[in-house]
């Protein structure tokens, strides 16, 4: 719903927020932008039935990460965070395999290559990289369910499509389930669900 301007969610009761930042900033290139924490909690805080919004984040070893943390934290939202961890994968072995073969398919068709060549680019393929990892699907879950007495309404900034089961048995709950996402960022499973599950595009929230 929009009053002046401004988009509006009817919300059923009392609220809380689950934010994904991962998730959330993953927007950024599609958005072009990065949503902002402070005005997004400015603007949650417009709602008098939002109670709590928490903001869930990996934490490293970075001094930038432990800034960003504090000045969240400084805003306002109950944070939630854990220690990232840093996965080593091969490209070669890993969910991009089927690029690399690709790549490698086309570097034979490539004749000026000349097999060194071909050799040094195949090394850097199979390299080992660090992959970021820092999930918090099982925290977002029992935070929901910890609290299932205390709320009517749930909202959720991430399109995950993980969260399917999480969302439906909310509904089964007769909870008032909110999704909020950037085109091109919500999983197959969340769309899917047509009944109980109100989705919103942040771009239509104005942040």
């Amino acid at each position: 719903m929009k009053r002046k301007g401004l988009f509006r969610l009817l919300l059923k009761g009392k609220t809380a927020v689950f934010i994904d930042w991962a998730n959330v900033y993953g927007w950024t290139n599609r958005l072009d932008k990065e949503v902002s924490p402070h005005k997004l909690y400015r603007y949650l805080k417009t709602y008098k039935e939002i109670k709590d919004i928490r903001f869930y984040n990996g934490l490293d070893k970075h001094p930038k990460s432990k800034q960003f943390l504090k000045k969240i934290k400084q805003t306002g939202f109950i944070v939630i965070t854990k220690e990232v961890k840093y996965i080593p994968v091969s490209i070669d072995t890993s969910y991009f395999k089927h690029l690399t073969r690709e790549i490698k398919e086309s570097l034979d068709n490539i004749k000026r290559l000349e097999t060194k060549d071909i050799k040094a680019i195949l090394q850097i393929l199979n390299r080992k990289v660090l992959r970021r990892k820092c999930d918090f699907d099982m925290e977002i879950a029992l935070d929901c369910f910890e609290n299932l007495e205390k709320y009517q309404s749930y909202i959720f900034f991430s399109g995950d499509g993980d969260f399917a089961t999480l969302y439906k048995r909310l509904i089964e709950a007769k909870k008032q389930v909110i999704v909020v996402y950037a085109p091109g960022h919500i999983g197959r499973e969340i769309w899917e669900i047509q009944r109980g599950l109100f989705k919103v595009n942040i771009q239509n929230v104005g942040l």
